[in-house]
């Protein structure tokens, strides 16, 4: 059972475990009368052959209270798209896969880029980011959720949760962030929340002063959680990081926002697990060392916005400060997990601080060698006023899409599978 303290500048909303999913649920039924919802799930092809999302799936179907689920599908050609319409046919609401690498959206990416206003590298955050914009085209959803589709503990109470902030007619957040433990296999994870983001604030706010912002970053339980919900006029005015810095970039662009008191966090799960990186230590460019650079940069970039200046003497300070926070912590994350039964490997926790530590060294270089560089998509707002016709463009390549392939899927007597 969780606690019900409340910690920071935002408000939490525990599971104190004395509610139902029955009676969450049919109340969501309610809510989506005068609020329609979707959820938006961005999706690696390689993911459909995993039991994670098989699970997600099967629970979806359950979710009576969804009016839309948009598929964001990444990394699939002609047939493993028509693949892709055949395993979501299953989910009984009204459902769209967007195939990001279709000569349509092809088509769309090359006129953004003729205009400068397409997202600078493809992944997450430029998936994330068309559908958000379809969501806009298409016009009906008044909340939205995302999550992630390797999460191997799913169950659908977490987006019941996750929505119920946002959905509620009596509530007032316009945003809400999703939070759980992250204990799996008799151990501790989330290394890059626990050894690399919060040393990483705390050391900030030593060494550069208190800032309110540091401290909205800091109320939050998990900031990288890829879970989060927004009422969807949210979404028009959001500027999406297209690097691992999405979850910290979208935590930065809703404090830019909104008022603290119309954001939250919610606790969705007891417990979570989801594919794993792996450290890549030799290879900054992959796992978690890139994911550990981008934060980084971002927490930089981000800080320099409202005025922080930075120089290669404040960033070494910074590495060296962030090096003994970071150690300190370990002793208590050591003792957490030695009280509870837990596993925690202190040699392989100080050599994740060791390179998040020099990958901190790293970013602050980038930073300030690269200040031409622009860190955020455009917001669907400046796009639109460029490009009106882009949500018709967008409606019209998925429809097309869609209509075109499940006709050949059809023929092909599900050759696919």
């Amino acid at each position: 059972m969780s606690d019900f303290f409340q910690n920071g500048i935002i408000t939490t909303l525990h599971n104190l475990s004395s509610k139902e999913l029955t009676d969450l649920e049919a109340e969501l039924e309610l809510f989506a009368q005068a609020r329609p919802m979707t959820l938006v799930l961005p999706c690696l092809y390689s993911e459909l052959s995993q039991p994670a999302l098989t699970t997600i799936v099967d629970e979806l179907a359950q979710a009576k209270y969804l009016s839309h689920i948009v598929i964001g599908l990444d990394r699939a050609d002609e047939g493993e798209y028509q693949h892709a319409l055949q395993y979501f046919s299953r989910l009984p609401q009204d459902h769209t896969v967007i195939w990001n690498d279709g000569p349509r959206m092809g088509a769309i990416a090359d006129q953004l880029k003729a205009l400068n206003l397409a997202p600078g590298e493809l992944g997450k955050g430029c998936n994330v980011w068309y559908c958000f914009g379809l969501i806009q085209a298409m016009g009906q959803a008044k909340a939205v959720a995302l999550h992630d589709c390797d999460i191997s503990t799913y169950d659908r109470s977490l987006l019941a949760r996750l929505l119920y902030p946002v959905a509620h007619p009596r509530f007032n957040y316009e945003f809400c962030k999703g939070f759980y433990a992250r204990v799996a296999d008799g151990k501790l994870n989330g290394r890059v929340s626990r050894l690399l983001v919060s040393p990483l604030i705390r050391t900030m706010k030593k060494v550069n002063g208190a800032h309110p912002y540091l401290d909205y970053l800091d109320s939050f339980r998990y900031p990288l959680a890829g879970e989060f919900s927004m009422r969807a006029d949210v979404l028009k005015d959001l500027r999406i990081p297209s690097d691992w810095g999405l979850e910290i970039g979208v935590l930065s662009e809703v404090y830019r926002n909104y008022s603290t008191n119309r954001l939250c966090q919610v606790e969705v799960a007891d417990n979570y697990d989801h594919k794993h990186q792996p450290l890549s230590a030799e290879d900054v460019s992959s796992g978690l060392s890139r994911m550990s650079m981008d934060i980084a940069k971002s927490l930089f970039k981000k800080l320099a916005t409202f005025g922080t200046v930075f120089d290669m003497g404040t960033v070494r300070t910074i590495k060296a400060s962030y090096l003994r926070v970071a150690l300190d912590l370990i002793e208590s994350y050591a003792n957490d997990a030695e009280i509870n039964g837990l596993h925690l490997d202190r040699d392989a926790e100080e050599r994740a601080v060791e390179l998040f530590a020099s990958n901190i060294l790293k970013a602050g270089e980038s930073f300030l060698q690269s200040g031409e560089e622009t860190p955020y998509i455009p917001s669907w707002n400046r796009v639109t006023s460029v490009y009106p016709n882009v949500f018709n463009d967008l409606l019209t390549a998925v429809d097309q899409d869609f209509k075109e392939h499940s006709v050949l899927h059809a023929n092909d007597g599900l050759k696919a599978l």
